[in-house]
């Protein structure tokens, strides 16, 4: 079974150091796209792609005021990728101890049986 193609679009984004630092700057506040761009070694051409990124999973709302493109964080893709990783966590918690169950019981019987006449257990 695949995740739905948003999960997979926040996935993504969430993947990039650099997207994951252009998040915890829009955490503080709305932001203008010039000044979120300021501080990384790379051109605005190369951050507005980052950002597109970001749009694309929903994880930044861009306004336009007048000339100025502000960005603000957007939680809910990450809400969301957060209830599907505790889907995925505690389906397997449920099939390991559902292995772990099953090893217990056969060494369990393994233990109540008399070994052979060769010293080996049945």
């Amino acid at each position: 079974m695949r995740a739905p193609n948003h999960l997979d679009q926040t996935l993504l984004a969430l993947a990039d150091p650099t997207r994951r630092a252009i998040l915890q700057r829009l955490s503080a506040g709305e932001t203008r796209v010039t000044e979120l761009a300021e501080p990384f070694a790379m051109s605005l051409n190369a951050v507005s792609k980052h950002i597109r990124v970001l749009e694309r999973a929903r994880l930044v709302h861009r306004r336009r005021e007048g000339r100025e493109h502000l960005l603000s964080f957007t939680p809910k893709p990450m809400d969301d990728v957060a209830r599907w990783m505790d889907a995925q966590r505690a389906n397997w918690s449920a099939r390991l101890q559902a292995l772990d169950d099953l090893l217990q019981a056969e060494d369990r019987a393994a233990a109540s049986t008399p070994p052979d006449k060769k010293g080996r257990t049945r």
